[in-house]
């Protein structure tokens, strides 16, 4: 009888010192509630603040929304009826930035944190999880000759890879300034967005490889030999920023994939697309590589226009042949997105001038807002319907 209390003594001591967050509560409220209007009500406990605000990406009220303190200490606010998204968001409390401490779910983008949710009803449909099958997301590393180290890429491939011997076209999907290789599968949603357009038939199932593309680091933040010492960064404060050497090396990529994966291993079956700074790797990588791509999609894209810091390097040279030779050699789709405030807008406009000179032929899509991960995911839903088709 001893011995059985002494175990069951040990045991509870066990257990109770191996879960670390043992004084975790439920908060006494849900923040945020989606409204059935699509209006957002958030609530934060801070009895002894003076003033809290919700900062968000929507639209209304340029995001930003002033709370009311209540008698109990809880401040609220609700949005007006939102369109259906994801959002992020934080709290401003007396000027400090916080995450909502009464959702658990959040993403890193660049080196801030954000709160998360989705908005139904609409887009945000398509980056949530539902019923359907799903596909196999996983971190690869390849042995890059070019950086003469490991280097790491995410993979999504279809819930039909697991089983036969289909073989697949690839779309290679390419982060921004300060993002990495897993910025597309969680502020993009890729793998959601693929999974539901596959299952609804919008798209061909497709191979989506998303490569880290800052040319001193061999992956995201914490997941390089460098651990901890490497903080998230804007990637022009990086060394060897846009040296030309990720347009030299992406071919070692394409080639990689084609020998690990069930690939379609044709110009034909493949497509580089990207946002921002992934835009002008998409754009200067298919001219510096004409027989790699048929498609290409540049989403709200930094170009060689008003980039007059490019380094003196032949990738970023003879700019005007490699378009001409490009347009001979062939392409299914060239589609360009940007919204109408967008900072880059004005380049992207005397770029596309430049495409017109050489007869370049391309699609061009105009929305609404800036520099915006909402825009991005929208360009995904109208992007990768236009890819493969037989």
């Amino acid at each position: 009888m001893k011995k059985s209390i002494v175990f069951l003594a040990l045991f509870i001591s066990f257990f109770t010192q191996a879960q670390q967050n043992v004084g975790f509560r439920q908060a006494p409220f849900i923040s945020p509630i989606i409204n059935e209007d699509n209006s957002v009500t958030f609530k934060l406990k801070a009895p002894y603040s003076k003033e809290v605000v919700v900062r968000g990406d929507w639209e209304a009220n340029n995001g930003v929304g002033k709370m009311e303190k209540g008698t109990d200490g809880i401040w609220t606010y609700t949005s007006p009826a939102l369109p259906s998204d994801l959002y992020m968001y934080s709290f401003l409390v007396d000027s400090v930035r916080t995450l909502d401490p009464a959702n658990a779910f959040s993403y890193r983008d660049v080196g801030n944190l954000f709160s998360i949710m989705i908005v139904g009803k609409g887009n945000g449909d398509k980056y949530s999880v539902n019923e359907v099958p799903h596909g196999t997301v996983e971190k690869v590393w390849y042995q890059s000759k070019e950086y003469k180290t490991e280097r790491r890429l995410t993979v999504y491939t279809p819930a039909s890879y697991k089983s036969g011997t289909t073989k697949y076209p690839v779309l290679y999907l390419l982060h921004g300034s300060g993002g990495d290789e897993e910025a597309w599968i969680t502020l993009g949603r890729t793998a959601q967005i693929m999974d539901n357009l596959i299952a609804e038939g919008k798209i061909e199932p497709m191979i989506v490889v998303m490569p880290n593309g800052n040319e001193s680091k061999q992956a995201a933040p914490g997941e390089t030999k460098e651990n901890y010492a490497y903080r998230p960064s804007m990637s022009q404060f990086l060394p060897n920023f846009a040296d030309g050497s990720y347009e030299r090396a992406f071919p070692e990529i394409v080639n990689f994939i084609d020998t690990r994966y069930k690939t379609k291993a044709q110009k034909s079956q493949r497509a580089v697309a990207g946002l921002s700074m992934g835009g002008f790797h998409s754009l200067s990588i298919s001219a510096n590589h004409p027989d790699l791509f048929d498609y290409v999609g540049l989403f709200s894209p930094g170009t060689p226009v008003g980039r007059a810091n490019l380094p003196n390097v032949p990738e970023f040279q003879n700019w005007e042949a490699k378009f001409l030779k490009q347009k001979e050699q062939g392409l299914k789709l060239y589609w360009i997105a940007c919204g109408k405030t967008d900072f880059l807008y004005e380049n992207l406009h005397k770029q596309m001038k430049i495409f017109d000179s050489v007869k370049l032929p391309y699609t061009y899509v105009e929305s609404t807002r800036g520099h915006i991960w909402s825009n991005w995911r929208t360009y995904m839903l109208q992007f990768t319907p236009l890819l493969f088709k037989k």
